[in-house]
């Protein structure tokens, strides 16, 4: 089987590698579509928030198919398709252990879930980053029709917000210095999408200048994550979900205070997955807008190339399409 495989820090290759043997507790799952995060980046570059070695098989955003099932296995069987979770445990999938990017991977049926026959592969590799952004307004708390909900940056979990945000009936506003991100924000729900020096002037237009009733922060740059204590309203909500570890800038700490705010902060989607999939399958949310390029298994360096370009690539799927012989 061919696969993506980080060989050593810098160092990636398509490999050729044996189907994987399963235990009698696993499946053998045939990826279908997978997508490229910077987080795989930051794996080839030697950098991931638990240890890890290589080789590795990256790949942690994914959809497939059951191909094979352990003799102990009753929750799935060939032809299932699935999606699945990305921490278990101590492990992260993708990370310290192999992942997706493979003709064939190994799993367990704890991490799974069935995919909707509604929603498509391309969609079933996207659930991943929507669950992260599902799981930062579940913490958030009650976001409804009657919020003016800011998204400061429109990365892939930003996008992701703004289509969770606008489907739960909140006002959605995008702050995005780039125009194409702010045009498939538009296509995603946002009933505005500006620049970061126009937000003021439109926020204290369409709020009366009370300011955002939520504003959730998906950049990770220290001063936009400061800029969220001034954007939001009196007894506003203030989500973090944007990755920045050791970074800083000055902020306003005492408009926590002053305002009344409910700060919360979210990685990763912990006991949202079910929720998540009815809420895609129900919704109708199409996110495939955010998937810019496609590439197949054989050009998987050209996909991880694709995802050093923000510029011009918001999310790389990898499609494989392998069948598993008799």
């Amino acid at each position: 089987m061919k696969a993506l495989q980080f060989t050593n820090q810098d160092l990636p290759e398509v490999a050729e590698l044996p189907i994987p043997e399963i235990a009698d507790d696993e499946v053998l799952i045939a990826a279908r579509s997978v997508g490229v995060c910077h987080s795989d980046i930051d794996l080839l570059e030697g950098r991931y928030i638990i240890p890890f070695s290589y080789p590795i098989i990256p790949g942690h955003e994914w959809a497939g198919e059951v191909v094979k099932v352990g003799s102990r296995v009753t929750e799935f069987a060939p032809g299932d398709r699935v999606v699945g979770e990305c921490v278990i445990g101590d492990d992260h999938f993708g990370f310290s252990i192999s992942g997706a990017i493979a003709d064939f991977f190994v799993a367990k049926p704890a991490w799974l879930h069935k995919l909707p026959d509604n929603l498509s592969w391309t969609m079933g590799a996207l659930v991943e980053p929507f669950s992260v952004a599902y799981y930062a307004l579940a913490r958030a708390g009650n976001v409804n029709a009657s919020d003016t909900l800011v998204v400061l940056g429109a990365g892939p979990v930003g996008l992701a917000v703004t289509a969770a945000a606008a489907a739960m009936g909140a006002v959605t506003v995008v702050v995005e210095p780039d125009e194409g991100r702010r045009e498939i924000a538009v296509q995603l729900g946002a009933a505005h999408a500006v620049h970061p020096d126009d937000i003021d002037a439109l926020l204290a237009d369409i709020t009366g200048g009370r300011g955002a009733d939520v504003v959730v922060e998906v950049s990770g740059r220290p001063a936009v994550m400061a800029r969220a204590l001034e954007l939001v309203a009196f007894k506003g909500r203030v989500a973090y979900v944007g990755i920045n570890v050791g970074g800083d800038a000055p902020a306003k700490l005492g408009l926590i205070q002053s305002k009344e705010l409910k700060i919360t902060g979210s990685i990763g989607s912990p006991g949202v997955w079910p929720d998540t999939l009815r809420f895609l399958a129900n919704s109708g949310i199409d996110m495939t807008p955010l998937v810019t390029q496609h590439f197949d298994v054989d050009h998987a360096l050209d996909a991880l190339d694709a995802a050093h370009h923000p510029q011009t690539t918001i999310k790389a799927h990898v499609e494989l399409t392998a069948t598993l012989s008799a």
